[in-house]
């Protein structure tokens, strides 16, 4: 048991400040919380915060941990004026020239990256084309190592041939089997699940999504997958089958309420409401769409369920939450701080859906995922005003303990275990996968 005492407790969803608090925590679930909570009882740590705040984890609901070892990336890449060419210059060879040691430093640094930066939940989306059956248990493996809860699936395309789409969709399969069976066995951890992934419908014939419908049905997950992230996948599809995207995925039976759709940029009108029938949820990702130029997200706030993601640009929610709402009021959008905090908070019900549990609360019997932070507001702290502190002032550096499923995977800013090994096998396999690009033609 673990007893976190006097604590400022701020939830997000409805937003609100208690002074004073306790918090109980008992195996994976907070067992009771508020004032005098944990009075008469006994535990094997208590952490007096002295007033300090608390915060339920912050969830990332769209990523790319296959990226992990892109930073600073060294490596001979062709001028690309559009997204395609981006696509094929740089994440297309990058992707194929990831292997199992390069793929396990690039989980395990993103999972790192995530915990020190409040994220205690990551929704990933891996492609690994030379290597993918196995794949997602190294992800897997990364995940549980450090302690961090999400998802992953593998991005099913024909890029690289129609062998090459039918061995992704045998590794989602693969990997949800792998996982029910832990659940059958009493041996699953509790902190990693798996969706269907796709990579987008331009890369994705009708036998694929054939087949990927087909295993959504059998293994009982939702599917992942970035549509409408650039213009070129609209007309594609207007061009190759004469439907809107999300008409042709609904079409198939793809879209539910554990279905994520990566980026919607160009969606219609009526696919908006599609997803909106079908209780799909919106992974938006701001940063990213910045980066590739390919243009912003104008409608976050006119769908039901809209959540935010990085698309690979890191793991930091408190910058994604600052970019995503200095992005839509430079561009004369509407929506408040608050409402940012809602789509933030939104990643909770993505993982409710999946887990079959409750997130994103300080509260009893919800699961104990929650962040310890040094934040010291120079102004009032009120339920009105968290988003506002946030936009303006609170920030990963804030973060300083960290505990995901009941365990401490972070203590004042320190890792239970050596992680310095791990950074140096990480820029050693990011070497040799930069070199591996240079010798992948475009």
């Amino acid at each position: 048991m673990l007893i976190i005492k006097n604590a400022t407790v701020v939830n997000f969803s409805p937003p609100e400040v208690h002074q004073g608090w306790d918090i109980v925590i008992e195996s994976d679930q907070i067992a009771a919380a508020g004032p005098g909570a944990s009075e008469g009882l006994t535990a094997d740590e208590v952490w007096d915060l002295k007033g300090g705040i608390v915060h339920p984890g912050l969830v990332c609901s769209h990523n790319h941990f296959y990226s992990g070892l892109a930073r600073g990336i060294l490596a001979d890449i062709p001028p690309s004026p559009d997204f395609i060419s981006v696509l094929k210059n740089l994440w297309w060879r990058l992707d194929r020239g990831i292997d199992r040691e390069i793929l396990k430093s690039s989980g395990e640094i993103c999972c790192l990256d995530a915990i020190r930066n409040g994220s205690t939940s990551v929704i990933d989306h891996h492609a690994s084309p030379a290597f993918i059956d196995g794949s997602l248990s190294v992800l897997k493996e990364a995940f549980e190592k450090t302690g961090l809860r999400g998802m992953s699936c593998y991005e099913t395309s024909d890029r690289n041939g129609l062998e090459e789409m039918k061995a992704g969709v045998a590794e989602n399969i693969r990997m949800a089997e792998e996982i029910d069976r832990e659940k059958a066995e009493g041996t699953w951890k509790g902190l990693f699940d798996c969706h269907i992934g796709g990579h987008a419908p331009f890369t994705v014939p009708e036998e694929g999504l054939k087949l990927l419908a087909d295993a959504v049905e059998s293994t009982g997950r939702g599917f992942h997958i970035h549509v409408a992230e650039d213009r070129y996948d609209v007309a594609h599809s207007h061009h190759h089958y004469g439907e809107d995207l999300l008409v042709r995925l609904d079409r198939h039976g793809l879209l539910n309420s554990k279905a994520i759709i990566a980026h919607g940029l160009y969606l219609s009108e009526e696919e908006r409401k599609i997803l909106d029938e079908r209780n799909s949820f919106l992974a938006v990702n701001f940063r990213s769409n910045m980066n590739n130029n390919v243009g912003s997200q104008k409608y976050i706030g006119s769908v039901k369920n809209a959540a935010l993601g990085t698309d690979g640009i890191g793991t930091d929610m408190w910058e994604e939450f600052k970019f995503a709402y200095f992005k839509h009021k430079d561009e004369g959008g509407p929506l408040w701080p608050g409402d940012f905090l809602g789509f933030l908070h939104n990643g909770n019900t993505i993982l409710e859906r999946n887990f079959d549990s409750r997130f994103g609360r300080i509260e009893k019997g919800y699961t104990a995922d929650l962040v310890v932070s040094d934040y010291s507001p120079p102004t009032p702290l009120k339920a009105e005003n968290i988003a506002g502190h946030i936009a303006f002032g609170q920030s990963a550096s804030s973060v300083r303990s960290v505990v995901i499923g009941g365990n401490v995977v972070l203590r004042d800013r320190e890792f239970p275990f050596d992680t310095g090994t791990l950074y140096e096998e990480a820029r050693e396999n990011a070497a040799r996968l930069w070199e591996n690009m240079n010798s992948i033609a475009p």
